[in-house]
């Protein structure tokens, strides 16, 4: 096929994605983009949203569509061959956006159409866009002196190479590590899922024994459950050694990363990289951002002192200590003691809801519970992945035979409101966490065409299947499956007529919202009844171990809260004091940052700054936004107090916020859109109270 990367199919034909096509089809996609940007440059008025404006967007679609083609296939599916290619167009493609705004003429012609516009009859959505837009740009430098543009340009372009390697470095420094263990006595304390899972690893790989590896599904039931205190530090100390030494180190990449995104900072006239982030957010600033952190920790600070005593003191007692004096745990006990005094506590184990979970039925009933509250009718189609893709291969076409493929519509008018892949177990080509994206987002403008439908993904790295078993997942897998179901809501829901402004587009401490009320579903009685079924008895859970899943709800949860809150912290206090902090090495700049926020342990464990992706695996991310997530926990602990008030599966609740939340994407300000759906502004304390820290 000729230029496989620039078809605009919606079943994109991923057998045809291969490397050797990047390098052509990201070349010619550039050569388009760049006619587009140069059209709009030099365009002679009158000037209008659509010679403008739209023309603009219209104009960079291809590439992006394209680009974003290649770096999901880099994320899912990477290979050596691919990783070569990706990166040969990675600074072509860095350079080339990082010059949009630094266009001259563009900027001009922009800015002058920014004055005009108010001649124009416009909706308010994108009158909205282009103050977005203007704000953008300015953001990105299109004010400043042609030699300081070119040096932010180049800044942008280093940074994308610099963070790219950064992310590769984790999945690689990941890949790297296993443990073989051929002595079952090492397993004890092991659930069986565990064990069976690490004998079908080590066969898969030709190996006798049982393997563990640092992806997620493997690493943490080891530090969770295995008595073996020899392994616990094994596997603990490998996870945290990832980007610090080697071939794999991240070390000098972080100090570059954090030199570049100051010295941009400062280029645009911020202070600081954490108020240029934050700046067009919600929280406003770098300052309030640390200052909101710091005030939910006050509040939980004696609780979370008080979680770690109790925790030494079980231990103690467990070993036949002195309790009075409880010696410091180790960083790789944490977890293990914690499960024990869990499980003693409420006499709740974890394993005993994993057959409750098959993911089958896990998804099945969060697409009938999405039916019922949003409107929604979800169908899954067959897929195929034939390596020679003919006419006559009608089903969506995948990237990895585990792959799905589902249809979204509209129940009441059977709208084809959007599709999306999922794809849930990890690889070792496949880079570590969850998440969701877009391939397409879809036409919601009646005035330059039909309704066109959105199309997204949503990726994990969740237990697998082990033999004949289904996959069954752990309660926080199936929190994480809501999670990201939330956010690909955002975007398949989306009615904004700027394609820009739709879904999951909003400012970085909205974007969590709908992600995270989605979690709350997997707590309630009645919703849990749709997802969670025994595998082989399809009882749903008794009640008697569902009184105890509720009541270990809140076990440990001030220790939980300042883990969130410590890992907000250190993002802006790197972001806000570099490069003063620079001066010292980062392990203890971030320890002395973090010293009330971190438990006191006998080796005190090292930051996670060079193994943490969401800081730096790309130029921006979650860089000084760490704090959006506990941000949109207050959001979502305050708006989930509707649906507990009007029914937890209430149809008119949940359309209205599939109306005035998930509809909207950044078609109006967050705080208005929030404050149309709860009818007030967000109770702070809302989150406290779930969390059982505040009456």
């Amino acid at each position: 096929m000729l230029h496989p990367f620039l078809q605009n199919d919606f079943h994109i034909k991923w057998t045809t994605l291969t490397p050797e096509h990047i390098e052509t089809d990201i070349g010619k996609a550039l050569d388009e983009a760049r006619s587009a940007i140069n059209a709009v440059a030099s365009q002679e008025p009158p000037l209008t949203y659509t010679n403008t404006i739209a023309a603009l967007d219209e104009g960079l679609e291809t590439l992006n569509h394209a680009w974003g083609l290649v770096s999901h296939l880099d994320s899912v599916n990477n290979s050596p061959e691919l990783r070569v290619a990706h990166n040969a167009m990675l600074p072509k493609v860095s350079e080339f956006f990082a010059s949009i705004p630094l266009n001259e003429a563009l900027w001009e012609t922009l800015k002058a159409y920014g004055v005009e516009s108010g001649d124009e009859d416009l909706s308010p959505t994108k009158r909205r866009y282009i103050e977005e837009t203007l704000a953008d740009f300015r953001e990105a430098g299109a004010d400043l002196p042609l030699e300081q543009k070119k040096r932010a340009g180049e800044i942008q372009s280093q940074l994308a190479e610099l963070t790219q390697k950064y992310s590769e470095n984790c999945l690689d420094g990941t890949n790297a590590w296993e443990k073989i263990v051929t002595d079952e006595k090492q397993l004890s304390g092991l659930p069986k899922s565990a064990r069976d899972a690490a004998r079908q690893s080590a066969e898969q790989k030709g190996t006798e024994g049982w393997r563990f590896t640092l992806q997620a599904p493997s690493y943490i039931p080891v530090m969770t459950y295995a008595d073996s205190d020899a392994l616990r530090k094994e596997v603990w100390s490998a996870y945290a050694a990832i980007g610090r030494s080697g071939e794999h180190d991240n070390r000098p990449l972080v100090r570059q990363i954090l030199d570049l995104r100051h010295e941009f900072a400062q280029l645009v006239g911020q202070e600081n990289f954490a108020n240029h982030v934050t700046e067009r957010r919600m929280v406003a600033s770098g300052q309030a951002a640390l200052d909101f952190g710091d005030e939910i920790f006050q509040k939980v600070r004696a609780q979370f002192e008080k979680e770690a005593e109790l925790l030494r003191r079980y231990k103690a007692a467990e070993e036949g200590l002195p309790i009075d004096h409880p010696p410091l745990l180790e960083p790789w006990e944490v977890g293990y003691w914690a499960e024990k005094q869990r499980k003693a506590s409420y006499a709740f184990d974890e394993e005993a809801l994993r057959p409750f979970f098959p993911i089958g039925r896990v998804i099945s009933g969060m697409y009938e519970i999405a039916q019922q509250i949003f409107g929604l009718r979800i169908e899954e189609s067959d897929t195929s992945k034939v390596e020679v893709p003919t006419a006559a291969t009608k089903e969506p076409q995948v990237w990895h035979e585990e792959v799905k493929f589902y249809d979204l519509f509209d129940s009441e008018t059977d709208e084809h409101l959007g599709s999306f892949y999922a794809d849930w177990h990890p690889r070792e080509s496949k880079r570590g966490g969850a998440w969701m994206n877009y391939f397409i987002t879809g036409n919601r403008d009646s005035s330059v065409g039909e309704r066109s439908p959105h199309l997204g993904l949503i990726c994990g790295n969740l237990t697998p299947a082990v033999g004949d078993q289904p996959a069954l997942l752990t309660h926080r897998e199936v929190e994480t499956i809501f999670h990201e179901f939330g956010h690909l809501l955002h975007h398949l829901c989306g009615d904004v007529e700027v394609k820009s402004l739709n879904g999951v587009n909003v400012p970085w401490d909205f974007v969590e919202l709908p992600s995270q009320i989605m979690e709350n579903w997997c707590w309630e009685r009645e919703s849990l009844d749709r997802i969670a079924r025994h595998h082989e008895t399809g009882e749903t859970i008794p009640q008697a171990l569902f009184d105890k899943l509720l009541a270990a709800r809140n076990y440990m949860k001030a220790s939980a809260n300042v883990r969130q809150l410590a890992f907000g912290k250190m993002d802006l206090e790197l972001h806000i004091h570099w490069p003063v902090s620079a001066e010292e090495d980062l392990d203890a700049f971030v320890e002395n940052a973090l010293q009330d926020y971190n438990a006191k342990y006998k080796t005190q464990a090292k930051s996670n700054v060079f193994n943490f992706s969401h800081l730096f695996s790309s130029p921006t991310g979650y860089a000084a936004g760490y704090y959006s997530y506990k941000w949109a926990e207050v959001l979502d602990a305050d708006a989930f107090t509707r649906f507990q008030k009007e029914g937890i599966l209430n149809a008119e609740t949940g359309r209205d916020f599939r109306i005035k939340i998930l509809a909207k994407g950044n078609s109006e300000d967050p705080a208005k859109l929030y404050k149309d759906f709860m009818h007030r502004a967000p109770d702070p304390g809302a989150l406290l109270r779930r969390d059982g820290l505040i009456p």
